[in-house]
C-alpha cells in the first residue's frame, strides 16, 4: 500500500531536523521569563473545533457486532452506524440477538447508536424504522432520495419535499432526523439539488448525509458547498471517488477512496466543516468490491486503515 502524497517524505524529515532544533533553541531562549505568554500561546493552539467521528458498521463487512463493537473506540469513536445487507448485516444482527441484547452491548463497550442507514427502505417507508432508532437511543436516519417528476429540477425538489411533509411529522414525533444523501443517479445527486434542498428544507428534523464521492473531486467547490448548506449538513462522509467502488480494482487501488490515501485534498474541506460550526457525525468511509466484505480482511486491519485516515484528517485540523 502507497504511502499518501499528502505526508512529508523520511529525507524531508531528517534534513529538517538541524532547522528545527535550531529553531527550538532559539524560541526557548525568546520565551524564557514569558510564562505569561506560553499561556496565551497554548490557549491558542488548542482548538475548539473537533470532528465527531462515527463507525459506519458496513466497512467490517459481515463481522459480528461483538467483533466491532470494541474497534470503534481504537478509531476515536463512542457512537455505531448500523447498516443492513447488502453493504453489512448489523442491522439483521439486532433484530436476531434482541434489541434489548443490543442495548446491553451498547453499554457495556461505553457506546451508543447514533444512526441506522436504510437505502433499502427509501425515503416514504422509514416510519417503523424511526420508532427503532429511537428506542435503541439513537436519533437519525440515513437513506437516499429516489427520482420525483417535475419540469424543472427545482420543481422536482420541491415535490419531493413536500412528498416528505408526513415522513417529517414522524420524524419530529420520533426525535429522529431524515438524512438524505447525495446519491448518484437520484434526485438529489448534484451541487443544485442539494443547494435546493437546504434551501427548501422546513425542518430541522430534515437533513443533508454529504458523500463527496458523488461530487466534483474539488475541494474549493465542495468546501463552498459546505458553506452553502450550513445547518442543514447532518452527518458527513469523509469519501473520495478515488478509482472509483463499482469495479473489482487491486486492493491499493481501491482504497484511495479513503482520505489521505486518494488525491484529494480534505484540508480545505474540514476548513470549511469548521467555519460553519459543523457539529453532527463524520464517518471515514470508503465502499469495497464485492459489497459486504470487510474493507480489508480482519476488523483491527480495518480500524488501522480508518487511522490513517483520521490522523490525515486531524492533520488538516491543525494546518
Amino acid at each position: 500500500m502507497q504511502h499518501s502524497t499528502h505526508h512529508a517524505s523520511a529525507a524531508t524529515i531528517e534534513e529538517g531536523k538541524a532547522t528545527r532544533s535550531s529553531r527550538r533553541a532559539f524560541m526557548k531562549t525568546l520565551l524564557a521569563g514569558s510564562s505569561l505568554l506560553v499561556a496565551r500561546g497554548a490557549a491558542a493552539a488548542s482548538p475548539s473545533f473537533q470532528l465527531n467521528y462515527v463507525l459506519a458498521s458496513c466497512m467490517y463487512g459481515e463481522l459480528p457486532l461483538a467483533s466491532i463493537l470494541p474497534e470503534a473506540r481504537k478509531i476515536g469513536s463512542e457512537v455505531i452506524d448500523l447498516w443492513p445487507r447488502k453493504h453489512g448485516n448489523q442491522r439483521e444482527q439486532i433484530d436476531e440477538i434482541g434489541h434489548d441484547a443490543f442495548r446491553e452491548m451498547l453499554v457495556q463497550a461505553g457506546l451508543r447508536l447514533g444512526i441506522i442507514t436504510r437505502y433499502d427502505l427509501g425515503p416514504y417507508k422509514l416510519q417503523e424504522e424511526m420508532a427503532v432508532v429511537q428506542r435503541l437511543g439513537g436519533d437519525m436516519i440515513v437513506t437516499g432520495s429516489g427520482n420525483v417528476q417535475g419540469d424543472s429540477l427545482k420543481a422536482r425538489v420541491a415535490a419531493f419535499i413536500e412528498a416528505l411533509k408526513p415522513h417529517i411529522a414522524a420524524a419530529e414525533e420520533h426525535g429522529v432526523t431524515i438524512a438524505i444523501e447525495n446519491h448518484g443517479n437520484q434526485l438529489i445527486e448534484s451541487l443544485d439539488s442539494l443547494r435546493y434542498f437546504a434551501e427548501m428544507a422546513p425542518s430541522d428534523r430534515l437533513g443533508i448525509a454529504l458523500a463527496p464521492y458523488h461530487l466534483p473531486q474539488d475541494p474549493e467547490v465542495l468546501a463552498g458547498l459546505i458553506r452553502d448548506l450550513g445547518p442543514k449538513l447532518v452527518h458527513f462522509y469523509a469519501w473520495e471517488h478515488g478509482m472509483g467502488c463499482t469495479d473489482l480494482l487491486p486492493k491499493a487501488q481501491e482504497m484511495q477512496q479513503l482520505p489521505g490515501y486518494g488525491q484529494l485534498d480534505f484540508c480545505p474541506i474540514v476548513g470549511a466543516l469548521r467555519d460553519i460550526g459543523y457539529s453532527g457525525g463524520t464517518s471515514i468511509f470508503m465502499h469495497p468490491v464485492p459489497r459486504g466484505i470487510p474493507i480489508l480482511p480482519t476488523a483491527p486491519e480495518v480500524s488501522a486503515a480508518v487511522n490513517r485516515s483520521r490522523e490525515y484528517l486531524e492533520s488538516c485540523l491543525s494546518s
